[in-house]
Formats: C-alpha cells, sequence, structure tokens
C-alpha cells in the first residue's frame, strides 16, 4: 500500500483561510496529497484540466462560477471526476442541487474532522 499512488485532491473554495488550514488538513493523512487551489469556479475548471485530481473538493457558493455551475462543467468534459461538496450548508435543497449537478458525494464543514477523509477515498474508490 505504501508504493500506491496517492489520492489527489482539488481544493476548490473562496475562503483562503479555510482553504488553507483543510490543505494543511489534509497533508497530514497518508496516501492524500493536494495538487492545487481554486479561489473560484473557473479556476476549478483550469486547474481539474491541468491537474486532473481524483477529488475535487467544491464550495458550493463562490464567486465568478459558483460550485455547481463548475461542477456541471467539469462533469461534461470528465464524466469520471469526483466531486465532493464542502459547504456549511445542509438545507436539502442545496443537497439535491449538488446531486443534481453531479456531485460524488456532500459533506457539511463541521463535520470536516469526522467525515471528510473517509469521504476522499470512498469518493476516489469510484473514479475507475
Amino acid at each position: 500500500m505504501d508504493d500506491a499512488a496517492p489520492t489527489t485532491v482539488l481544493i476548490a473554495d473562496d475562503h483562503d483561510l479555510f482553504a488553507e488550514s483543510l490543505s494543511a488538513f489534509l497533508s497530514t493523512e497518508r496516501g492524500i496529497e493536494v495538487v492545487g487551489r481554486a479561489a473560484n469556479g473557473e479556476e476549478a475548471l483550469r486547474l481539474a484540466e491541468e491537474v486532473d485530481p481524483d477529488v475535487i473538493l467544491m464550495d458550493i457558493s463562490m464567486p465568478v462560477m459558483d460550485g455547481f455551475d463548475a461542477a456541471r462543467s467539469i462533469r461534461g468534459t470528465h464524466p469520471n471526476m469526483c466531486i465532493l461538496f464542502l459547504t456549511g450548508s445542509n438545507a436539502p435543497t442545496d443537497i439535491a442541487a449538488a446531486r443534481d449537478a453531479g456531485g460524488s458525494g456532500y459533506v457539511t464543514k463541521d463535520r470536516i474532522a469526522s467525515e471528510l477523509v473517509d469521504a476522499i477515498r470512498a469518493a476516489a474508490s469510484l473514479r475507475g
């Protein structure tokens, strides 16, 4: 298992401090490598193309292009790319919108410490 390629992750979130903290948290996890950070949906599209991550952690609400539109665009050109939505909202309408946009999962920001790593590994296993 030590020779296995790491699961690569792109973080798309417009809150810089949160994105930095998330990147630092994930850097402590064996087998996970953060390969990029985007501050808006357009940057997420560009970086998804450039770095081809296994999993994108996508915030819902970002400037320029929101996470739902970015996810739909990414999934349109990369149907096997896994997108986990990260948000402070647990509203049923947001969860449904995430699913409709092609999300592989949904983790609220208050559950990151307890659920995120498992969700990333589960999503990456779906990429095929």
